[in-house]
């Protein structure tokens, strides 16, 4: 019998099913100290919120408690991120002066719902010790009804010259210069005005498949010899650039990252059978990755099998050291959008973990708080059963605060212990570190272990530990300040 020749080809195949098979395998990869746990709340059509129009006082509070509620189960799964949607199509979620309220609000176009929704979220992030990142679409503009409704408070009737219309809606150009100007303004209003932690771009590409998107003028004027290809990749990567640049003129601390198309392009290891960010939208994000104008991206990763992990990897290996959080599509767990096994959602975060990528990003919200298939359960029972705190960014500041000092324990009453210290001494008050707190029965806390964590990005110089179970009530207790780059200090302890 003639031995089958062995070709490079092949090798892939084998290597595929041998990761395939690796991937499949249900042991838990146990949960790291550091890692991002994320959800995408949409508010585009009222998604996953809001679901009543703060159309008088009673309603207005009863749309925040929507978005209590929402916050409070994710903090009980042990998320630490929210990417809270801030911009929809030409219309936002926060006082801005530049373009008017979403109409899911109030139910009538820049109608004032009488408080600040992005405001109103970050305060009650933070309040759970978790980040929130102002989600932000960029380029499409909505439809023809859509860009009509916003009259004349629409970005195609004050900066008609940056916008073109393309298959029966409108888009920002962004082969106009003056395009990454206009989004920058928006992103300085809720990079100055709002203690958000990061801000993240959706849509920051060119429609799919569109050879005939209405920029030959501009491609004429500022081609300069390129392809027409490159020359749009070039006009991303540029507004992506101009946007990182200033973000961290601002506040460097705060996080710059998009959600790109989940297939950088063909791997080595498998094709992306025609549909990628590289050729189909014209997004660069290696690049970005290579060039440092992200801190962080979460590529839309909404795919089973082959169409995850190798793709998964190939975002590592090219991450430059950035961070890499994968979006997974629970969506899909819907039997009417999908019909996933919820075990293909485990398979993908144990993935995760093996191979050190940064965390995951939930999409969306509602087939958490729905508890599609029992994943909300599976989260906390077997994989977010402690607080994780966040990855470092190393390239924007390496320097820990100095430590917390004087550790006090004092029983309050029955079931209650106030733990105080002095602050950290670092003077930085735009950048004030917040203070991770440590309990465990064994002297000292051990800090490396996550299921020691009892609170973090507590503000002031006390926690009153309250614990749910009498029985899990810890014996020593820890301090860390931790800066907002995720520099942890040293240990102050107490008993």
């Amino acid at each position: 019998m003639k031995a089958k020749m062995i070709t490079p080809s092949y090798t892939r195949q084998i290597a595929l099913c041998c990761l395939m098979l690796l991937a499949a395998t249900f042991t838990v990869w146990p949960q790291s100290k550091r890692e991002v746990r994320a959800a995408w709340v949409t508010a585009v059509y009222g998604l996953d919120w809001p679901r009543t129009r703060a159309t008088t006082p009673e309603k207005m509070r009863r749309q925040k408690e929507e978005l209590i509620e929402i916050l409070d189960k994710l903090k009980a799964a042990h998320f630490n991120t929210v990417l809270f949607q801030t911009r929809t199509r030409g219309d936002v979620l926060y006082r801005s002066d530049i373009e008017p309220f979403n109409s899911i609000l109030t139910g009538k176009v820049d109608g004032d719902p009488g408080y600040d929704p992005l405001a109103f979220a970050v305060e009650e992030c933070h309040k759970r010790g978790m980040e929130c990142h102002a989600w932000m679409v960029t380029i499409p503009l909505g439809n023809r009804k859509h860009v009509a409704s916003l009259e004349k408070k629409s970005v195609t009737r004050k900066k008609p010259s940056i916008c073109v219309p393309y298959k029966r809606e409108y888009f920002l150009n962004p082969g106009n210069p003056e395009t990454k100007e206009y989004l920058m303004s928006l992103v300085r209003e809720v990079v100055e005005r709002y203690d958000v932690d990061g801000v993240h771009f959706d849509y920051l590409r060119y429609p799919e498949h569109a050879p005939r998107f209405p920029d030959s003028y501009d491609f004429r004027r500022y081609g300069k010899g390129r392809s027409l290809d490159q020359w749009r990749r070039d006009n991303i990567t540029e507004i992506v650039r101009y946007i990182y640049k200033g973000v961290k003129q601002l506040k460097p601390w705060v996080k710059v990252s998009t959600c790109p198309v989940g297939k950088y392009r063909d791997t080595s290891r498998y094709s992306s059978r025609g549909w990628n960010a590289f050729h189909t939208v014209y997004q660069d994000v290696q690049g970005w990755l290579g060039e440092g104008i992200q801190d962080q991206i979460y590529p839309m990763m909404y795919f089973r099998g082959n169409g995850f992990y190798p793709f998964a990897l190939d975002w590592k290996e090219q991450s430059n050291g950035r961070q890499v959080i994968p979006g997974l599509g629970i969506y899909f767990l819907d039997p009417s959008e999908g019909d996933w096994s919820v075990e293909e959602v485990e398979r993908q975060i144990n993935f995760v973990r093996k191979h050190q990528l940064d965390g995951e990003g939930h999409y969306r919200v509602k087939y958490l708080m729905d508890n599609t298939q029992g994943l909300y359960d599976i989260l906390t029972e077997k994989y977010y059963t402690a607080p994780a705190l966040q990855p470092v960014m190393p390239w924007i500041d390496n320097v820990a605060p100095t430590s917390p000092t004087g550790v006090r324990v004092e029983k309050i009453k029955e079931g209650y212990w106030k733990i105080s210290w002095q602050p950290s001494t670092d003077n930085d008050k735009r950048n004030a570190p917040t203070y991770v707190v440590y309990g465990s029965d064994t002297y000292p806390v051990d800090t490396n272990n996550p299921d020691n964590i009892l609170a973090q990005r507590v503000q002031g110089t006390e926690f009153i530990y309250a614990p749910i179970r009498p029985w899990t009530t810890r014996k020593y207790f820890a301090v860390t300040a931790m800066d907002r780059c995720g520099n942890e200090s040293g240990t102050a302890e107490g008993k």
